[in-house]
């Protein structure tokens, strides 16, 4: 099966041009965060995400916990896709999206860290539709919710993929030089990029273009 390519921070049109024209499912739009890259405003999400033809998944990445406001984040900014960024949502924003949103795709990111980790990601597996492992640190002083381009340990995220009975993208320092061996290691169904394709924070159609190149076909 064909690995699939999700191109995060995305921050305006013609970005999302380049990444579509390189090959992307998907596009990754980030909301306010407490640290990392590439967040942009929520009109602008907005404008980006009616730009994109089907069936191009637009995820917005959103930090809200509150099961009202990640909903009204979804709806403000007409995505398909919403990714929650941290790990520690409870079951009711996911009730509240199915009951609101029911033809938005439900991400949930789990912050690799140890084994724990695994249980977590295989506990919210139940409630989404896709799960996405990434380097985050939430225990940081200032949280770290994804962009950190550093990698975790991929045995753990293949022990996730292997157990999980849904789709997993594999994210966190994934760039043109270890793209094959992230997807020889894990197996995901995607994987999500950002800092590794990303020249003075903004994307670089040649290192996308040397990624894609270096993916297994």
């Amino acid at each position: 099966m064909r690995t699939r390519l999700k191109v995060c921070c995305i921050t305006s049109v013609e970005e999302a041009r380049i990444a579509i024209d390189a090959g992307a499912d998907a596009l990754g739009l980030v909301a306010r965060m407490p640290s990392g890259p590439g967040p942009i405003e929520d009109d602008l999400i907005a404008a980006i995400a009616d730009s994109i033809p089907a069936p191009i998944a637009t995820f917005l990445l959103t930090s809200e916990v509150d099961p009202d406001a990640v909903v009204e984040h979804v709806l403000r900014t007409r995505v398909n896709t919403v990714q929650l960024v941290d790990d520690s949502v409870t079951t009711d924003v996911y009730a509240a999206l199915r009951d609101a949103c029911p033809a938005v795709r439900i991400v949930q990111v789990v912050h690799v860290r140890d084994k724990d980790s695994v249980s977590l990601a295989l506990r919210a597996a139940k409630y989404v539709d896709t799960l996405l492992l990434d380097s985050g640190n939430p225990f940081a002083r200032v949280r770290e919710l994804g962009g950190t381009g550093r990698t975790h340990d991929w045995a753990l995220s293949r022990e996730v993929v292997q157990n999980s009975p849904k789709p997993t993208f594999l994210a966190g320092g994934i760039n043109p030089s270890n793209v094959a061996d992230a997807i020889a290691q894990v197996r995901p169904f995607g994987i999500d990029l950002c800092s590794g394709v990303r020249t003075a924070g903004h994307l670089d159609a040649a290192k996308l273009r040397s990624l894609v190149r270096a993916m297994p076909t």
